[in-house]
């Protein structure tokens, strides 16, 4: 940089340095908060300095996050720091000079989001969850940085002298080239619109140097947009497929969004409550639906089993919460959106103020609403064939207290029902897989038929013991035990890739993902396909063929206590492809404690 333009930083330095938001810092000093307080509250609610902007240099609504405002906190509504300084009153780190965690990304807009965001929901759902979907789509200009409070509003001047030093050469389409790996998949920016890019994420570091005294280190890698990242490798092929289609020469304006994040928490697990809790210990934190909560997970051993300890986003306090009242969020669930800068050459700078009424919202263009189509994506998946289901809970454990004589009235009747059996899959835990050769034995069919293990469709492990994966036995040890299990069958999740205390929503994920698996590895007109898993699995392998979400995580920890050993759903696939709730077809036996059970209420029950 030139002595002259050195000088001219200088003034302008000094100058923003200055400056403050009276409008929002006086009333909070007038009510006796301390300046580096006060200026805390504010950037951590995005505040500083609202004034008015040309319609390219847009903002987010002031006091709100990414993921809009936060739910159960009255006093926070408010904006300007103020809600957020009444609800921070307890907070122990209130005064720490901590400040806040910021990053730029180049996000996509209009027709192209929308069809990345389709890619998102439907790689989800058909390989269940990856780093990615931790992310919103982008592609990252800059590492994090911090940036002190009191010079915020220079970093939102940095970013807006960065985006018009470049708006004339930004280039109108910015090219993507799929690129794919065992663990990775996303679109690469070439050519000279990544050389334009760069030199947007070094002037805005350069900037932010000068005004706001940040370190910002611009992203020398090659640019890219990530669609997948840390998946399980037998999804590869899946999500190629999908990303296939998602066709990126979408028309698109791009925006540079500044975001922020707590840095003491980037470590951290991010839970969302979807109850209200009202505490019953001095020691435990208050819920309201919507709250978020970061949980170390290597500080759990004072919580009891069903508990953990957590810090609230909302209260900065700390405390033991009740784990089934919460599900697992998104890594950027609690960033706050600053400042936007749209590439847009074709709006009149003059013509619309920032905040007012039109197609631009927070940097973001917004077509009119038209109805949703068949997309490529959809046409992606593979035609459902007319089969039928029957899940079936795993027979009573040997160390209970039931005997031969039970057990084998429900062969008999399955016998009897003349129902045919055209392929098993089972749970790999050894009850499971038990209980399937013992069916196929009293069906005379332990000779022709094998045994397909599917561990996608294994219990949800937060409710095993201990913090490891239960050991399973593997297919060869199942064969030395005499039990006729194939294997050639690739099932969606090996073994290997189940995980310790996963989420509820991991869970359910990893279930839905499995059952369309086993039912599209079976041929049209495939008869009966025996599914035998856990109590659990009679919900959630049968919601996501009927087209049902996933019901609540405590709803579903209560009902599931219901099922009774060898209890059953049976699912029919109608003409298009319509799957339907029927009536299994042997009546569900029950003995002893074992509660009457109600298959109709069970599944379409909310």
């Amino acid at each position: 940089m030139a002595a002259g333009e050195t000088q001219v930083y200088a003034k302008v330095n000094n100058k923003l340095k200055g400056r403050r938001a009276a409008s929002l810092l006086d009333p909070l000093l007038g009510m006796g908060f301390p300046v580096h307080t006060a200026l805390k509250a504010l950037a951590a609610e995005s505040t500083l300095g609202l004034g008015p902007r040309p319609a390219a240099w847009s903002r987010s609504e002031a006091g709100r996050s990414e993921a809009g405002p936060r739910a159960g906190a009255p006093p926070a509504e408010q904006g300007g720091g103020l809600g957020r300084l009444h609800c921070h009153c307890d907070d122990p780190s209130l005064d720490d000079p901590i400040p806040q965690e910021y990053a730029l990304f180049l996000c996509p807009t209009g027709p192209l989001l929308e069809k990345l965001q389709e890619f998102w929901r439907e790689s989800k759902r058909q390989c269940t969850k990856n780093r990615a979907h931790e992310v919103f789509p982008h592609i990252t200009l800059c590492d994090f940085f911090t940036c002190e409070d009191q010079k915020v509003e220079c970093l939102y001047e940095a970013l807006k002298r960065a985006g018009d030093r470049v708006l004339g050469s930004f280039p109108l389409t910015v090219p993507l080239a799929l690129h794919s790996s065992i663990s990775y998949l996303g679109f690469f920016v070439s050519d000279s619109p990544a050389d334009v890019i760069r030199e947007f994420a070094m002037t805005f570091a350069t900037e932010a140097a000068v005004l706001a005294d940040c370190t910002v280190k611009p992203c020398t890698k090659q640019l890219h947009l990530t669609l997948a990242h840390k998946f399980y490798p037998h999804h590869q092929r899946t999500l190629e497929q999908l990303a296939q289609a998602l066709q990126p020469d979408h028309s698109c304006q791009w925006a540079a969004a500044l975001y922020s994040r707590d840095m003491r928490f980037v470590h951290y697990q991010t839970l969302r409550a979807l109850f209200q809790y009202k505490p019953q210990n001095v020691d435990e934190l208050p819920l309201s639906p919507g709250d978020y909560v970061f949980v170390d997970p290597c500080q759990q051993e004072e919580a009891s089993e069903g508990w953990v300890i957590g810090i609230s986003q909302r209260t900065g306090c700390r405390g033991f919460l009740p784990e089934n009242y919460m599900e697992r969020a998104r890594e950027c669930d609690t960033w706050v959106k600053h400042r936007t800068y749209t590439f847009s050459l074709t709006v009149d700078p003059n013509s619309r103020k920032d905040g007012e009424a039109g197609s631009r919202r927070n940097g973001e263009l917004h077509p009119p609403q038209r109805p949703r189509s068949m997309g490529s994506i959809q046409a992606l998946q593979a035609a459902v064939v007319r089969r039928s289901l029957l899940v079936v809970r795993h027979g009573e454990r040997v160390d209970q207290v039931f005997g031969r004589s039970w057990l084998q009235q429900c062969w008999e009747a399955l016998l009897d029902s003349s129902v045919h059996i055209a392929s098993v899959f089972s749970s790999p835990a050894l009850r499971c897989v038990q209980t399937a050769k013992h069916i196929l034995e009293e069906l005379k069919l332990e000779k022709k038929m094998k045994i397909r293990v599917e561990p996608g469709i294994f219990e949800w492990t937060k409710w095993e013991a201990g913090r490891t994966t239960p050991t399973l036995m593997t297919l060869e040890e199942l064969k030395e035990a005499n039990v006729n299990v194939s294997t050639d069958y690739r099932p969606a999740f090996p073994s290997a890739s189940l995980m310790p205390a996963e989420s509820y929503s991991e869970y359910v994920d990893r279930c839905a993902v499995s059952v369309w698996h086993m039912v599209s590895s079976c041929p049209q007109d495939a008869g009966v396909i025996l599914v035998v898993g856990h109590g659990s699995a009679l919900d959630s392998c049968t919601r996501p063929l009927l087209g049902l979400p996933p019901r609540d995580s405590a709803d579903f920890a209560q009902l599931v206590r219901k099922i009774p050993s060898l209890g059953m759903c049976f699912c029919e696939e109608k003409k298009g492809g319509k799957w339907e709730l029927a009536a299994p077809p042997v009546t569900t036996l029950t003995h002893g404690s074992n509660s009457a059970f109600n298959w109709r209420s069970w599944v379409l029950g909310s």
